[in-house]
Parts: structure tokens; sequence; C-alpha cells
């Protein structure tokens, strides 16, 4: 009956009422280059637009007042035969669209004075309101062609015939539930996306603390909490810092680390805050959940000393630490944590997630309020197993696998239907991904089921299961590791009302469902990005990083994603975007807020977007040739071609535009390659560098209050874990986070990994003696001969040598002589030498390896096993790194020259292009 349930399910991915036929070449906007709304009260005047359109009553107003200040020059006779001549020309304003009619989709063009008239209705027009041309115009140049129908024609004719007044009204394609969320003929909604933030390191959670100053928050996986301003600036100081408690690695996939923060719902006037996140405690992983409080100096910066334990759970693998923190509207604070790692949940008798006395694989719920004096938290009473002696009161729901991000529906703007419930995606084993809607004491059935299927056959045919199904499954050819989302409920996107959007990490296809509130089924589409003609609105763009981490709401109820191009916590290629409907917008107005100010000390970083806009794009998007993979079948479409820069020196990131194409893994897929972090769209014609996008924060004084105005209308480990395995792409997504963003060249070719690795920023070919390991080996010479001006024979050239900056390193071996493996040694004031291997760990590698142009450290070499640098001297030891130093002088260490070792315990690293290849 499930696989019935699922199949039925599958079968109406493609239907969808709600949306429109997808339209070649249609593009409503209105002239202020927005999308066109409905508006709040009927129009009286241009009556035709007061179901959809781009005029509210004032703008209505301010055409009645133009149209009889034009009407007062003629007699009655002139208002009989010209007044609706007039009335429907001034009226395109509200059509629309408008934009296309004064053709003014494109801001840098001009905009014409009137409406596009299709011929034959300019002829009639000329015939019988020739003179009122001047009075429309407001131009008296313009009296000199009234006379001649070619030029008055000329001047007013739109040569597009579908589009032309008044054809524009009688098309049935263009007018066909206009304003309706459109969608190609496979039924993949359209939308367009806005960056909102960029360099992001793994950004794993956006939130927003509900306090009236739309400030919202965005946490990396190392342990950073970032506050930004509602018009998109960052403050420089962080509002929480905990990279030095943080369990993670630089390594792509890894899970822990700092996984979620969540605010009181009180934080106003609590200024309680609370995290999740992976830590060390005498070599034993664990998941802490930790409560703390705002300074009371800052209200940007949470006070690090005020950490109060509420909870750890031992951890037995390193995968599956589930990550979420929220508060439902109960005031409960609810807690997801995973099984506890490893394949198929294989603890105990029924795993961990069946277990109701194990906190893994559970839905925990506690009370976080008054908690000052006491224990740190309290049981609800209304908790389903209170009384359950073999169960843990903090249970709220188990047999669930491992969610990763769920969110509470706020419900309709009106009538508040769905207000309260918690949905999540649940990350599957090896088969299905699963979306939920969580309720008390639910059974959500891992192990014995994943997805609508029978995983544990044993457990699953078992009477008392008594599980709850999702309401949504999907196998892995669409994707391998959901990222759950949230039900839309903002005030600028109407069309989307009720959508749940969500998500899949791997492939990186962005997915809705939308319930039939008659039968409560849920229905699929597939959400896609508009092409060009779309999205061509101000600071849009349709393309994004694949790897969808999480997604997030703003305090107004406005819809984002996170998303990378290097699932790595140490490189800063994540980007935050705003979801965007290009069909329709709110009135002017109504979603008007006005946001609490917000003081600021120190400085703050001004955003700047680095994609590039839709709008400012001269030619078109070419497909890239593909040349197919078999081996990258694991990953889905995406993954079966392979993108190689035609810059040898430019590191490369997936990032991509789904299309119909994309889902069938047809090669016409718009597959982009670019540089880490990437500001690139491939083109039919080779684009020139656009300049590298720099932030210098201005100098301001110590204390400044920021004032916001009104807020502007929007112009992919284990095969078992949430990431699932990276090793097939890890080669696409080679970066580093300190190098400057060279320039690049479009992409022309796509060839297979064993071809050609790509090169890390700024590494020089294999010919170049500047190789890695020998940073320090430069040999000046142009390798041109110098012709002395004078004819009298060449004068010899100094070779000039490059002074190395303290920091430098490179690898050194007594052996076989390999550029990616050695003793390190390291250039301090003037002189080379060697680092103790005391503390010194992967981290440290890394480190080294990044400034030897290598993404990954495979392995770190101990006790001189790389050779002893006996000539030299030990210049560092004790080095202790975070993994995101430039250099091993900013890490932990000695004073340099001072150590308690020899060079018995020099240290080595082992470097390579892919975390996963083989020595």
């Amino acid at each position: 009956m499930n696989g019935v349930r699922f199949q039925a399910l599958l079968q109406s991915c493609w239907l969808l009422v709600f949306v429109s036929p997808w339209l070649v070449g249609s593009h409503p906007q209105c002239l202020d280059y927005k999308p066109p709304f409905k508006p709040p009260e009927p129009l009286t005047f241009c009556t035709e637009y007061s179901q959809f359109g781009c005029c509210d009553s004032e703008q209505e107003q301010l055409i009645m007042r133009r149209y009889y200040l034009v009407m007062d020059f003629f007699d009655y006779s002139g208002y009989v035969a010209c007044g609706k001549y007039i009335r429907s020309i001034l009226c395109q304003e509200c059509s629309p669209y408008a934009a296309h009619l004064y053709d003014a989709e494109d801001a840098n063009t001009p905009m014409r004075k009137l409406p596009g008239l299709c011929g034959e209705y300019c002829t009639d027009f000329w015939h019988r309101c020739r003179s009122t041309l001047s009075l429309l115009t407001e131009d008296d140049e313009t009296v000199e062609i009234e006379a001649d129908r070619d030029k008055f024609c000329a001047l007013l004719e739109l040569k597009d015939r579908d589009y032309c007044y008044p054809n524009v009204l009688t098309n049935a394609e263009l007018n066909t539930d206009l304003g309706a969320v459109r969608a190609d003929p496979e039924g993949c909604l359209q939308l367009c996306l806005q960056e909102v933030a960029n360099l992001l390191r793994n950004p794993v959670a956006m939130v927003h603390a509900n306090d009236g100053t739309h400030r919202f928050f965005i946490a990396e996986q190392l342990g950073y909490v970032w506050a930004y301003l509602p018009n998109g600036s960052r403050i420089d100081k962080p509002f929480l810092n905990l990279t030095n408690a943080v369990l993670t690695s630089p390594w792509a996939g890894d899970e822990r680390g700092f996984l979620c923060v969540a605010f009181h719902p009180r934080y106003k006037s609590t200024g309680k805050a609370y995290v999740y996140y992976s830590v060390s405690v005498k070599r034993e992983e664990r998941i802490r959940i930790s409560e703390f409080t705002l300074s009371v100096n800052d209200m940007n910066v949470l006070d690090p000393a005020s950490e109060r334990i509420l909870l750890e759970v031992v951890e037995p693998a390193s995968n599956h630490n589930g990550g979420q923190l929220l508060f439902g509207y109960d005031g409960y604070l609810y807690i997801f944590i995973g099984d506890g790692g490893k394949a198929g949940d294989p603890f105990g008798e029924f795993g961990n997630a069946q277990n109701k006395s194990s906190l893994l694989g559970k839905v925990l719920r506690v009370d976080v309020d008054d908690n000052s004096s006491g224990p740190p938290y309290r049981i609800p009473p209304d908790n389903p197993f209170v009384k359950d002696p073999r169960a843990r009161p903090e249970v709220y729901a188990y047999g669930v696998r491992n969610m990763w991000r769920c969110s509470v529906d706020r419900g309709d703007r009106l009538t508040r239907t769905g207000r309260g419930r918690l949905l999540c995606g649940d990350v599957g084993q090896n088969k299905f991904e699963e979306v939920d809607i969580i309720t008390k004491g639910g059974n959500y059935g891992w192990r014995a089921k994943e997805g609508f299927s029978c995983y544990d056959k044993k457990l699953c045919s078992n009477s008392s299961l008594d599980d709850i199904l999702p309401i949504f499954a999907y196998p892995h050819k669409l994707g391998k590791s959901v990222t759950g989302g949230y039900i839309y409920r903002g005030c600028e996107m109407p069309n989307l009302n009720g959508l749940y959007i969500f998500g899949d990490f791997m492939s990186g296809r962005l997915m809705s469902l939308k319930e039939d509130p008659s039968t409560g089924e849920w229905h699929y589409n597939e959400i896609c990005m508009g092409k060009d003609q779309t999205c061509n609105f101000p600071k849009t763009i349709n393309t994004y990083y694949k790897y969808i981490i999480s997604f997030a709401e703003d305090e107004a109820g406005e819809l984002y994603f996170l998303s990378t191009g290097s699932p790595s916590a140490a490189v800063p290629a994540g980007v935050m975007y705003k979801i965007i409907d290009p069909s329709r917008r709110a009135p002017p107005g109504k979603c008007h807020f006005t946001a609490s100010p917000v003081t600021v000390k120190g400085k703050l970083s001004h955003f700047h977007p680095r994609e590039r806009f839709v709008n400012r794009r001269k030619t078109t998007t070419a497909a890239p040739t593909a040349t197919p993979i078999p081996t990258y079948t694991n990953t889905t479409f995406i993954n079966r071609f392979v993108v190689t820069s035609s810059y040898p020196t430019a590191a490369t990131t997936i990032r991509w535009t789904p299309t119909t194409a994309d889902r069938h893994g047809t090669t016409t897929a718009r597959l982009h390659a670019v540089p880490t972090p990437p500001i690139y769209s491939p083109t039919k014609t080779p684009t020139t560098q656009r300049p590298r996008v720099t932030y210098q924060p201005t100098t301001r004084k110590p204390e400044k209050s920021y004032q916001p105005t009104t807020r502007p209308a929007p112009k992919q480990h284990q095969t078992t874990s949430r990431y699932h395995s990276l090793a097939t792409t890890e080669h696409l997504t080679k970066g580093r986070p300190t190098m400057p963003r060279p320039s690049f060249r479009e992409v022309t070719t796509m060839r297979p990994p064993k071809t050609q690795k790509p090169n890390v920023l700024n590494v020089p070919k294999m010919s170049d003696k500047r190789l890695k390991g020998h940073a320090e080996e430069v040999d000046g010479s142009d390798g041109q001969n110098r012709v002395n001006k004078k004819g009298r024979g060449s004068k010899q050239t100094k070779v000039r040598h490059r002074k190395l900056k303290n920091g430098a390193v490179r690898l050194v071996s007594d052996g076989e002589k390999l550029p990616d493996r050695g003793r390190v040694e390291i250039h301090v004031k003037g002189e080379w030498g060697t680092v103790c291997d005391d503390l010194f760990d992967s981290k440290a590698g890394a480190v080294v390896c990044r400034q030897l142009g290598y993404p990954f450290v495979l392995r770190v070499a101990r006790r001189a096993e790389m050779g002893e640098g006996s000539n030299l001297n030990i210049l560092l030891d004790d080095v202790k790194c975070e993994g995101t130093e430039k250099t091993l002088l900013e890490c932990k260490r000695a004073k340099i020259g001072e150590h308690n070792c020899s060079h018995k315990e020099d240290v080595g690293v082992v470097c390579g292009h892919d975390e996963f290849e083989e020595e």
C-alpha cells in the first residue's frame, strides 16, 4: 500500500493547478522594473487592469488627472472622438506588460514617452486624433510630424505584434492565468534569486531574533555567528565566536561543527540564544546544546563567558549529528538529534531511533523558561512519554534518522491555517529522502522504514510499529541528501503563499510541495531558475551554487537559502540567496515595516554583490560541450560532466542553473565552472574580466546609531551521512580562501578528471620553477633578449630574486623528490628553519598545504619521517592551528626559536588535490 501511495505521489509530480503555462518571451514587468501586482482596491478609471497590473489607486489618480488636463483642450465632439484613445494610451502605464510597451525592460536604454501601438490602431489614431500627439508627449517638436502618417506611426508603432497595444489585451496566450507562477511545459516553476550575502564558509543557518530590528544572523560551520543589518551590511565583530570549542575540520563533507543557533521567543527581554555544536571531551565526541546571554555592553555580541550547557549527548560516530534547534509557538525548545551515525542505525537490537531510552534519533522538547536558578531545563508536563519509565521524558517524537533543517509554519496570513506545524527533511540511507510533519509522540519509522519502503524487513513487519508516513519521499535519482525548507508565508510574493520550498544538498535541486486543503495530499513541483528574459529585473540572478546547505526565513517571512560551491568549512564560497517570484509582487506599500534602530560599535562591512545580474548580460548563455563520465552516476545529473576551465590557474567549483535539460541529464545543462569564490556566467562570446570586489569598510566613530529605512520591494564521509560521498566531486571544488581571486576566461571544454586536474588558485604550471613545495626558488629572468638601444652590444642584466615574506614555507625531502610532500621548513626573518611535531596536527598541515597551492593535507608525518633538517635551526614548536590561518606564524605557538625538541621531531606533511586521493 505504501508503494502504491508513493507511485501516486510521483505521478502527481508534474501537476499543479496554480501554475500557468510557460510562455516563450513573456515577461510581465512594470515601469519601475518590478513584477505586476493585484491592486488592493479595484481601479475605477483604468478598469481593464483592476485585477492585475502595475497601478494602485494613487497611480491611477495621477493618470486620470493627466487625462483631464489633455481633454481640456477639446470641445465636445473632440471629447467624443478622441477620449477613448487618450484614456487607453495613458492607462497602458497600468498594463502588466508596461515595461515592454514602453521599451523599459532594459534600464540602460531610453524609455518611450508613449506606449507602443499596433500598426492598424496607430493609423486609426492618426486619422481621428493626430493633433493630440504633442499634448500627450508634452513636446512641441512633435507637432511637425502630426501631419505625416509615416513619421507619426514610426514614432508610436511597436513592431512586435504580440505585445503592441491593443493586441496585448486580446492575446490569449499572454493573458491566460496572468500573474500566476510561471512554469515550463513540464511543470517546473520559474523563479529568480537575489544575492544577499557572500564569502561565507559553509553557512549552516540563518535566523532572526524577532526583536523588531530585522537583523539576520548567519552561522558558519567553523563556529562563527555574524550579525547583519537589514541593508545587508555585516558587523565586523562576530556575534558569537566558538571556533576554539567547536569540533570540525576543513575536510569537505565533515558533518561536525557549529550546526545551529536559535533565539528565545522573547529575546528582546531575555537576551538569550541557544546553540548546537560538536565538541570533543576527553577524546569523546559529543553534541552540546548551550545557552548564551547577550552582552551588557553590546547589543550585537553574545557574552562568551555566559555559556551554560543544557545538554550533552555522546556521538558513537562522527556523522548523523542532526543539528536543528527551534522554538515552537508553544514556547518550548525543540532539539533534533541524529541516530548516532554509521550506516543502518546498527546500535542495539532495534537501533537508537526506535529506542526511546536513548536521545539519539529523536526530536526532543524542553522548557528553558525561568531557568536562572535550578536545572537548565524542565520537562513540559504534556510531553508524550513523561509517564513511560522506559523512555526519556525529553522525547517528543522518535524513529528519525538524521533530520536536517526543520521549520515552524507561520500559518496563512489571513486564516492562520497551518500555524505551528513542524516540517522536517529527514536524510535517507541509500534509496529515499523524505519530508515529514512532526507530531507529538509520533514514530517516523527509521530503521524499519526508509521513506515509504521497508529498510529492516523484520522491524517493518512488526504490527506495533504504527509509524507516521512522510508527506513526500523521493528516490536517489532526484537527490541523495534532503535539505528541509519552509512554507512561504511572507508578504512580498503572494503567489508563493503556502508553498513548501526545500532542496537537496547533493543534486542541487530546488523543489516545492503544495497542500491540497480538500484532500490533505501534497503535490510536488520542481523549481527551476527562470530564463534570462524571465529574471530580467534589477538585482536579480538566475544561477546559484549547487550544494544547498540550509533554508532560512527573515523577520518579515521572506524566504532564503544558503549554498556553496565548495562544501568545506574553510572555503569562503558560500552565498545566501533570496527567492524571488518574477510573476507577481505585493502592491506597493503593503509590505512596509519600520525596523527598530541598532546601535553598532566598531566597523561595518558593506554588502557588495559578486554575482552577474541578469539585466546586465549582453549575450545569451551558451551550453558548454560535455564529455559523459560513467563513474559519476552516483551523484546524479550534475556531476555526470566535468568542467575544466580554459584558464589553467583557476580553481573550479560547480555552479549551475537547473533547467528542463538538467533534469534529464542532457548535455545542454547550463553548468558553469568558476573560480572560488566565483563571479561567472559563460556566454557565447568571451567576456572581459570583471573587477574584483574588495571589502573596504569605512572608518567610523566608535559608537553610532543605525536607523534603518523602510524595506524596499524586491527590485550535497559515508554514503549514509547527511552530505553523502563527495569523493567523486571534490576535484571540482578546489580552492583556498586566502588567495586573491584571479582573472578567468570563458569555459570552453569539459574533460574527464584524469586528463587534467584543475590547478589551485595562483599555482603555476609544472613547467614553472615556482612549484608547490619550492616557492622560494624564483628565477627572475624573463627569458627574452634585452636589446641595447645604442647598438654597442647588450648589457647583462642582474637576476632579481623575490624577497620572501615571513611565514613562507617549503617542503624538503631527503629521498624521492616530490613537490607535494616533505619536511616542513619555514622562512622567518631571513632564515629557513624546521618545525617540531609537538601539537602539530592536520589543521596545521592544512595551513601549510594551502600556502603551497594544495587544498588538502593527506597526512602529517612525525618523528622526522621526511628527514632531519640538522643543518637548520628549529624555529617553531608547539604549533596549534585552527586551520584557517594564512601562515603558521598566525597559529598559537611558542616564541620563534624557543623549543624543547630536537631534529628527530621535525614534522612533515603530504598534500594533495583531493582528500580521497591515494598517496
